[in-house]
């Protein structure tokens, strides 16, 4: 049997122009998370898999599809399905780690999950975590962060917000047991509607219980906080604190994110027209520090590659300009290395002019430049302008001015 090449099923590849667009879309991010303070790190892909699975865990969904694997050594082993978990090895095997620390990441994790045309078993999640900051200002500079590089993409964010504190005491005011599959139930409301999800709930309350239940979340924030509502007090402080960034936060009490780790505050970022989510996060204080033995306060944002790129409303920039050498390759070189000096991207070309600008064009590289023996004796460079067809004498200080813009 021939074997014939292809992408492994739930994988993908990107080439030019969506490779451009993401690395665009990467830079921007990266700036961000810079200007924010955030410090990169990098973690191996594959751990042991009883740290992937370690404590409650086990049964997220997320955990469960993890992809499991065996050494030489027939240790069992995994691959990353996300990152957070792995803070707290790093807090145990680095104890001196000055407090608070700010960490961002961007790598591939894996879910042996179903896929389709938008769900694949590998993606590129992007981090920011505030590790050692119990206060609600560590919580606001994360939505901050990421408010700033959905508005360089473009893309206009609806921030909903909860905390977990509140449904729990809100389920524990109606004397409602089984709060985590509860909890769980809840967070299906958009996918399946109230009805089903009321259906569902009443496996674990009564028809009374129920109903006061949706009669209890449809109160304001205020209501929460006036009535001491474990909780209320620090989604009420985040929401004002945002005012003060400039972005805009909700209050939803039916946001419970998948992994059961979140401790407060709760975080759910969707784009404008959009129904699926493109950013989540919350504060996780009993995780990190676990393998110390020890509560270290934490908050985290995460969100994907691949999603926000399909939704940025950006054009990534192409290669400058193509420099046609004409046998005039010393001179070709020469200039190339001053253009890329000047900042300035370029590709040499050594072929006929007509198959170089043909591969141009491919690439839709803006301009091109033609070095041969008139421009040599004229000592201006030809420019043409891709797009307009139209061609210029210019000298090489004019050509680095041009290009630079």
């Amino acid at each position: 049997m021939n074997f014939e090449p292809a992408v492994a099923k739930g994988f993908q590849d990107f080439l030019p122009p969506e490779s451009q667009k993401r690395a665009a879309v990467r830079r921007i991010m990266e700036k961000y998370f810079r200007l924010y303070g955030f410090q990169p790190i990098e973690t191996p892909t594959i751990e042991y898999d009883e740290l992937m699975r370690s404590g409650n865990l086990e049964e997220d969904e997320a955990v469960s599809d993890r992809f499991r694997l065996k050494d030489r050594g027939s240790r069992n082993l995994g691959l990353r399905y996300e990152f957070t978990f792995q803070l707290a090895r790093i807090l145990k095997q680095n104890p001196n780690l000055k407090l608070p620390f700010r960490r961002y990441q961007i790598g591939s994790v894996f879910r042996d999950e179903p896929i389709s045309s938008s769900r694949f078993r590998e993606f590129t999640q992007c981090d920011i975590d505030i590790v050692g900051d119990s206060s609600t200002e560590a919580e606001v500079d994360c939505l901050a962060a990421f408010s700033d590089i959905l508005k360089e993409l473009k893309i206009k964010p609806r921030i909903k917000v909860n905390n977990k504190k509140l449904i729990i005491s809100i389920l524990e005011s109606l004397k409602i047991q089984n709060k985590d599959s509860v909890m769980k139930e809840l967070d299906k409301i958009d996918k399946i509607g109230e009805d089903e999800v009321k259906g569902n709930i009443r496996k674990y309350a009564d028809t009374n219980q129920v109903l006061a239940l949706f009669k209890l979340m449809e109160k304001p924030m205020d209501f929460f906080v006036k009535n001491l509502f474990d909780g209320a007090e620090e989604i009420s402080s985040l929401l004002e604190k945002a005012k003060a960034y400039g972005f805009k936060v909700e209050f939803d009490p039916y946001i419970m994110r998948g992994l059961s780790y979140y401790t407060g505050n709760i975080f759910e970022i969707t784009a404008e027209g959009q129904k699926s989510s493109i950013a989540g996060g919350g504060r996780y204080d009993k995780l990190v520090g676990k393998y110390l033995a020890r509560e270290i306060p934490a908050v985290g944002i995460s969100f994907g590659l691949e999603r926000l790129t399909s939704l940025a409303k950006i054009k990534p920039k192409p290669t400058k300009t193509i420099v046609i050498s004409i046998e005039q390759d010393k001179e070709a070189i020469n200039l190339a290395k001053k253009l890329r000096k000047n900042n300035i991207s370029c590709i040499l070309s050594f072929n006929r002019p007509g198959k170089a600008l043909d591969y141009a064009n491919s690439y839709k590289i803006p301009y091109a430049i033609f070095i041969g023996q008139e421009e040599m004796k004229s000592k201006k460079y030809k420019l043409r302008d891709m797009e307009k067809g139209q061609e210029s004498l210019l000298t090489e200080k004019q050509i680095l001015k041009k290009l630079e813009k």
